[in-house]
């Protein structure tokens, strides 16, 4: 790799934790000529602006959430379990990116009209997704999964549900609501998606 692009790169890791915990409008150029230890004209040698930073910072912080998320899950064979593993992930694996899921507070973030940081937040929800919509229909195929179960619905209660207990664990500083949701898909994967045993 380049000196550039290893600057480059560093730019991104070290404004990506910015970028998760203030939101594209709180993080100032200070914060972040401080965290990189450049002068606003050596990042803006690697971005042509500030939203392209963010961007880039977003889809770094996405891709270490998500990796934590899947981390393993290709080692479980049956699908249902690895459903249940990518939700015990999610529970215990906080990310390395601080200020809680990238995904979560993007959406929110741009919801008001940032478009490029939007978009990326759809990307990666899009992603994900698909992800968990191709674990489900893996297993509906190797028949671990009941065949009336709606891939696309499956994800995204699981998604809604996750997201949601991480905005309570936020706001509430417990982790209360992320175990409830955890036992409620656990129970419900086992009930209402797995294959019953003959």
């Amino acid at each position: 790799m380049r000196k550039g692009e290893q600057t480059r790169q560093e730019i991104i890791r070290k404004a990506a934790p910015i970028f998760n915990q203030r939101g594209y409008d709180g993080a100032a150029l200070s914060d972040l000529m401080r965290a990189t230890g450049l002068e606003k004209g050596g990042i803006y040698r690697h971005f042509s602006s500030k939203e392209a930073l963010a961007a880039e910072a977003f889809d770094y912080a996405w891709r270490e959430a998500l990796n934590a998320r899947i981390q393993d899950l290709d080692t479980i064979s049956n699908t249902v379990d690895r459903l249940k593993q990518l939700v015990a992930n999610f529970v215990e694996r906080r990310g390395t990116i601080p200020g809680g899921c990238p995904l979560l507070n993007t959406a929110i973030d741009s919801d008001d009209g940032n478009s490029v940081l939007r978009d990326r937040a759809r990307k990666a929800l899009r992603g994900w997704r698909n992800y968990i919509i191709s674990i489900v229909s893996a297993g509906i195929k190797a028949r671990e999964i009941r065949p009336k179960v709606d891939a696309k619905k499956l994800a995204t209660l699981i998604i809604s549900s996750l997201e949601g207990a991480i905005m309570l664990y936020r706001l509430e500083r417990s982790e209360e609501a992320l175990r409830a949701v955890q036992a409620h898909l656990d129970n419900y994967l086992e009930r209402e998606v797995r294959v019953p045993s003959k």
